[in-house]
């Protein structure tokens, strides 16, 4: 299956507002034809997503262009995550959020449902997670990882302070993990932001996850309020 030009499809269709074109798609050629739902959510909406981004960045589509293409996107990854199998939860938390500022939620969502469906116990917080919240959040869930999302570059600087007031909130205790397009643009997004590591789309994602999570002391995050 070309899930290039199944992508492409999708978006033609995102940018044209036709929902049951781009669920259709998603759900009929790829789903019914044998398609991984994994495969799927990374290729065709995650790629589908990219593409919408850079468009807008370019002004070739406008802001409400950027809207309805997401509106639609967020329709069928809810769809997308019924259909998928989910592996026996590994009794691991993690909260997920995108920082202070960040609102477009929908890339960290794709990932937070990704790590649902390996297992982990997700809190997912959504956009614009007030700092001071997410450290109270963090004092009461007691998560084995933390994941913070920026999609905009003028965001980087939300995320460093964020970062920051986690360290001094509960040291090296609680692994961070950084991710989004706007940490795709540092050359080493983790040393730069003070994380613990990055992950670049929802596969490593997984894979970046696992060893944070292998080495975390969870009587240590009491922390400092």
């Amino acid at each position: 299956m070309d899930l290039d030009d199944l992508c492409a499809r999708f978006v033609k269709a995102q940018l044209a507002g036709d929902r049951r074109e781009a669920l259709r798609l998603v759900l009929e050629e790829g789903v019914g034809r044998g398609a991984p739902t994994a495969e799927l959510s990374l290729r065709v909406l995650e790629a589908a997503q990219r593409e919408i981004g850079l468009l807008w960045q370019d002004n070739r589509i406008s802001v409400a262009d950027e809207h309805l293409a997401t509106a639609i996107a967020q329709v069928v990854l809810t769809h997308l995550y019924r259909l998928s199998p989910a592996s026996p939860l590994i009794s691991k938390r993690v909260v997920f959020g995108c920082v202070e500022g960040e609102h477009h939620d929908f890339p960290a969502r794709l990932a937070a449902d990704a790590l649902d469906l390996a297992g982990y116990d997700v809190r997912f917080l959504g956009a614009d997670v007030p700092t001071e919240s997410l450290v109270s959040m963090l004092h009461r869930e007691r998560p084995d990882l933390v994941a913070l999302s920026v999609t905009m570059s003028f965001n980087l600087r939300s995320l460093r302070m964020t970062v920051a007031r986690l360290r001094s909130a509960f040291g090296d205790a609680l692994p961070i993990l950084v991710g989004g397009a706007a940490c795709s643009t540092l050359a080493d997004p983790a040393g730069d932001l003070g994380a613990d590591a990055f992950a670049r789309d929802a596969r490593e994602l997984i894979e970046v996850a696992g060893r944070l999570v292998a080495h975390v002391r969870p009587q240590a995050l009491g922390g400092t309020p």
